[in-house]
């Protein structure tokens, strides 16, 4: 195909091919080749997603009330956000109104998988993009010590034994042939910058979220019953609340259970404020002294989300992460955003092994088609089971292509910063505290971790450090730590109004079908981990007539559309310099920041312990 242009990125793909598949750590199946010129510089990139399940063809013909069941299990990582987009999209076409309390444990469930998945990406799948785990046997415990309470002095894990024992705990994965968890790492790649001792700091901060993120998500056993996979319900929440209960069945929420609430809570503030914020900032800072400011892509120019984080104060509703969308990067002109506009949401096929009548137009949900046609390329080498470089010209991913207004779009939590940023700029009360967040990181970036660690200052802006796989890290982890503030804002408003004397949590008065019209229509919409969400259901004489899904990696991870315009993971990758291709150490950093969600399979393992993954440069 050769060099050609779009979105303003160069796109060349006659240098020499990587081909990286699967790619792991994140949620299904993946897998991304990418061109490099003769200087190692990313000039193509192709993002497949190699998984189709049709869960949407699967729900046809289904009781709506149950929908949420069966979406759920699209992701086996962020559990309850599609059971809450299901239910709302349902009360939405029912005109269902939920009590107060639901809606209260509903946000406490949602912004407790936001912090609980935020903070298990960055350490468990994420961090070891940046972190040399190998390294860390070489530091010296006490200047790892004094580096801990440089970097967080709140942190009462800080001693020189504290961190000797860590180093003998890794010593010994090392010692007996293997790295553990910490396996099949491009370890002692030069792409790493951290010096030893701030690698063993974030190997030790990885166990300590390893042992604490177990414990967050009991707040889903309590309100949801289990966890992964907590329930949920039509017109509310399936818990009944009684303040002087033992806890036994029919009244799972008493006042010990909500204090246990309450601890975790104030466990997940601490630990964003002590460790997890301290952590990002300061690696962030060591890569950017470093020169590595790269992975932007679509950030720096489109970004969208329908906004979320509800305020209800009476009968106004306000959006504390408020959404829309920016193009062109012009982050002083917020477009609305609709997700029942048929001329905004578009699912297109041109290069999606699906099937339209015309694959040229894009359909809106409450229209969309799941039909699956896998046919590769012409050009395409190697064959239907075994693809060794796929042909991008033709189809080839099973993930659609979303489109807003046309435009290929970035959603997840670096949007959402980006448009709070931009909404608090104009004014708005609401986003004021995103915007916060986000000056105080960029102050300890440009000069308070420099002073700290002997590194020149810079004065880089939120424009220019936002938009980069740093970025979209640290977006996560402020988002993390908004989300156990709000959530604490949410516990008191839910102990107060059953103090009240409300124990109301659900509303049935249409749970019969007979009370429901013959045709309905709904949408609801969340702010998963990884961007936003949308369900669009159609219902007919109470059975779900049409069901889609619109997920953040299938905005994310899209191949190119009718107009030839890529993918936020695609975009993502281009430019970037390689220290080694043979170690595609940056291409899994950048794809790594946006968390890809392809399918319910988190690792991908063979029975005998064959290796599954490999690289290829041609």
């Amino acid at each position: 195909m050769g060099a050609y242009d779009t979105q303003g990125f160069k796109l060349d793909n006659t240098g020499r091919r990587i081909v990286v598949d699967p790619v792991t750590r994140i949620e299904g199946h993946m897998r991304c080749e990418v061109n490099v010129d003769k200087d190692n510089i990313i000039r193509n990139a192709v993002s497949t997603g190699t998984m189709w399940r049709g869960l949407e063809v699967i729900l046809k013909g289904r009781d709506p009330r149950d929908a949420w069941a069966f979406v759920e299990r699209i992701c086996g990582v962020c559990t309850g956000c599609h059971a809450l987009t299901s239910v709302r999209a349902v009360e939405d076409a029912l005109g269902i109104t939920i009590p107060k309390n639901a809606y209260l444990i509903r946000e406490i469930m949602a912004k407790t998988l936001q912090v609980h998945d935020h903070a298990v990406h960055f350490y468990h799948l994420h961090a070891l993009d940046w972190v040399d785990i190998v390294s860390a046997l070489k530091a010296d415990p006490k200047k790892t010590s004094e580096l801990q309470q440089l970097v967080s002095p709140s942190h009462p894990l800080s001693s020189p034994g504290y961190f000797r024992d860590i180093q003998n705990r890794l010593k010994k994965f090392v010692e007996s042939g293997q790295l553990g968890p910490f396996a099949n790492g491009y370890w002692g790649s030069k792409a790493y910058v951290l010096p030893a001792e701030a690698n063993l700091m974030a190997v030790t901060h990885y166990l300590e979220a390893l042992d604490l993120q177990k414990d967050w998500v009991k707040i889903h056993t309590i309100f949801g019953g289990k966890n992964p996979h907590p329930n949920y319900l039509v017109g509310g929440v399936p818990c009944a609340i009684n303040l002087d209960g033992d806890g036994a069945a029919g009244a799972p929420v008493n006042m010990e259970r909500l204090n246990f609430v309450k601890a975790r809570i104030d466990e997940m503030i601490e630990f964003n404020k002590n460790v997890y914020i301290p952590d990002v900032l300061a690696i962030g800072t060591i890569y950017k002294q470093a020169g590595w400011l790269y992975g932007g892509g679509l950030s720096a120019t489109n970004v969208s989300d329908y906004g979320t984080y509800e305020k209800v104060m009476g009968d106004a509703k306000t959006q504390q992460l408020p959404g829309g969308a920016i193009l062109n990067g012009n982050w002083d002109e917020i477009l609305p955003i609709d997700p029942r506009d048929p001329e905004q949401v578009q699912e297109f096929v041109s290069h999606s092994w699906y099937k339209y009548a015309d694959d040229t137009k894009g359909l809106h949900p409450w229209d969309g088609v799941t039909e699956p046609h896998y046919a590769l390329g012409d050009k395409t080498k190697g064959s239907k089971t075994n693809i060794e470089e796929i042909d991008e010209s033709a189809k080839y991913s099973w993930i659609k292509s979303p489109r807003w207004r046309g435009h290929a779009m970035e959603v997840g939590p670096l949007s959402r910063y980006i448009l709070a940023y931009a909404h608090a700029s104009k004014g708005n009360s609401y986003a004021q505290r995103p915007k916060e967040q986000i000056e105080y990181s960029a102050q300890v970036i440009n000069s308070v971790f420099p002073k700290a660690l002997g590194l020149p200052e810079t004065q880089y802006t939120a424009k220019q450090l936002l938009p980069t796989t740093i970025g979209r890290t640290l977006a996560r982890a402020l988002e993390g730590q908004y989300c156990g503030e709000m959530m604490l804002d949410d516990f008191n408003e839910l102990v107060a109004n059953i103090k009240a004397g409300d124990r109301s949590t659900a509303n049935v008065d249409k749970w019969d079908p007979a009370t429901w019209p013959k045709e309905a229509k709904g949408v609801g919409t969340v702010a998963a981990p990884r961007g936003m969400l949308g369900h669009w259901i159609k219902i007919k004489d109470g059975k779900i007539e049409n069901y889609q899904c619109v997920v953040p990696t299938t905005w994310n991870g899209s191949p190119r559309d009718a107009k030839g315009q890529i993918g936020a993971f695609e975009a993502s990758l281009m430019n970037t310099p390689m220290v080694n291709p043979e170690q595609p150490l940056e291409i899994l950093r950048t794809l790594h920041s946006f968390d890809p969600c392809l399918a319910c399979s988190t690792h991908v393992m063979s029975p005998d312990g064959q290796e599954m993954a490999n690289v290829k440069v041609r």
